[in-house]
């Protein structure tokens, strides 16, 4: 998904993104910066089609170019930058394309894993997700977005991690990316955030009955209805979508 030039007003940006502090991050000077940077992409601080400036990372950072540039690199990785030749470091775009493949496969992850989750979870496992909830609900009724965004993704991993199997996690929310930065243009929306706040109680519900049958269900309703909301992104804001 490259971009063949930069945007005409991106040599006019004048302040550069405010980046969370590296030692906020674990590991590696190069490992800290990536996920400083990623974090920035998949919050939408950083929009698609903005130009990555490695000098002014550098400055504000307090870093040489190298981990940047090795940053850089396992971002273009995974798909949320673009480096174009003799035109620089951008954004990746959103591709409607990309966004419905991400949702099809942690699709299929997550409705295996709650399946699972529904003949295995224990009461200790409950609590933790009873409480994780009343925490969603709090962030709501205070309108942090971000907080219920972090609480409802913590919520996902919780039962993915309740499966057993350690990598379930990582390979999901690899899938989920693109879906992941796509729906923080929908997030502000009150009336997606109530849904999926009654989505994940019945979630809950149907994990709290052992019930696999009503799981899958809960989980599958909760997880197209995201995508019936991202489907008109694209002609909602054409600008942040690359050309078929």
């Amino acid at each position: 998904m490259l971009s063949t030039s930069p945007h005409k007003d991106q040599a006019e940006t004048t302040a550069p993104v405010r980046l969370r502090p590296l030692d906020g991050y674990d590991g590696t000077l190069a490992g800290r910066v990536y996920h400083s940077l990623k974090d920035a992409i998949l919050s939408l601080a950083y929009q698609p089609g903005d130009i990555l400036r490695k000098g002014d990372i550098c400055d504000q950072l307090g870093i040489s170019r190298s981990p940047v540039s090795e940053a850089v690199t396992r971002l273009a990785t995974e798909g949320l930058v673009d480096v174009v030749p003799q035109a620089g470091t951008f954004v990746a775009r959103f591709s409607m394309a990309e966004i419905r493949e991400g949702a099809f496969l942690r699709e299929a992850l997550e409705l295996a894993a709650v399946e699972r989750v529904a003949t295995l979870i224990t009461d200790d496992q409950l609590i933790m997700l009873n409480r994780n909830f009343r925490v969603q609900e709090a962030l709501v009724d205070d309108g942090d977005f971000q907080g219920f965004y972090k609480m409802d993704a913590d919520m996902h991993e919780m039962i993915l991690g309740f499966t057993g199997y350690r990598r379930l996690a990582q390979m999901a929310e690899t899938s989920w990316l693109q879906v992941n930065r796509a729906r923080q243009l929908i997030l502000p929306n009150p009336g997606r955030v109530a849904d999926t706040l009654d989505e994940h109680r019945g979630i809950i519900a149907a994990l709290e009955a052992r019930d696999p049958v009503a799981a899958h269900v809960a989980t599958q309703t909760h997880l197209r209805q995201l995508l019936r909301y991202l489907e008109p992104l694209e002609r909602d804001h054409p600008e942040m979508f690359a050309a078929r």
